[in-house]
């Protein structure tokens, strides 16, 4: 009986949440909005661009398109990539920016999460990385930083524009 209700639940859990594809960055593990996911793809040859920021690593060729590829443990002040069997590419494609491609260590899974699972953090103007997350989402035992993928990109314009 019990099994029946926890279906249920699922359901309603899936037409009111929202779903987060799960990576995993070191040890961490962070949910991107999965309305933003264009492709998830294998690591592939990266072409360097000169003078651009230390954590883009250069651009890739995606079906004839080229599209920009950084790094998000470099973006977040973290150790290097080191690339293994589970490192994947995830396109990202914003409304208002164009594609582009975010290295990350391994792709977990895709979870939904209710608005009461999700924890707003306290904004602080100064903290930049602040600015990268959406919320924190319980899922089970694990606490998932959701990132506000719109912040970790567009920032990148801002860099831009100081450089």
């Amino acid at each position: 009986m019990e099994t029946g209700n926890k279906n249920e639940v699922n359901t309603t859990v899936s037409s009111e949440g929202k779903q987060y594809i799960v990576v995993k960055l070191g040890n961490e593990q962070y949910g991107i909005d999965i309305q933003y996911v264009d492709n998830i793809v294998r690591m592939q040859n990266i072409t360097r661009v000169p003078k651009a920021q230390h954590y883009f690593k250069g651009v890739i060729n995606l079906r004839g398109e080229i599209i920009p590829v950084m790094s998000l443990r470099l973006k977040f002040g973290l150790d290097s990539d080191e690339f293994t069997s589970a490192t994947r590419i995830i396109i990202i494609k914003l409304e208002a920016q164009a594609t582009i491609g975010i290295i990350v260590d391994e792709v977990k899974e895709v979870i939904t999460l209710n608005e009461d699972e999700v924890e707003k953090p306290s904004y602080n103007e100064n903290d930049e990385k602040s600015a990268f997350l959406y919320g924190v989402g319980k899922h089970g035992e694990s606490l998932i930083s959701l990132l506000n993928i719109a912040g970790v990109i567009i920032e990148k314009e801002k860099d831009k524009a100081n450089a």
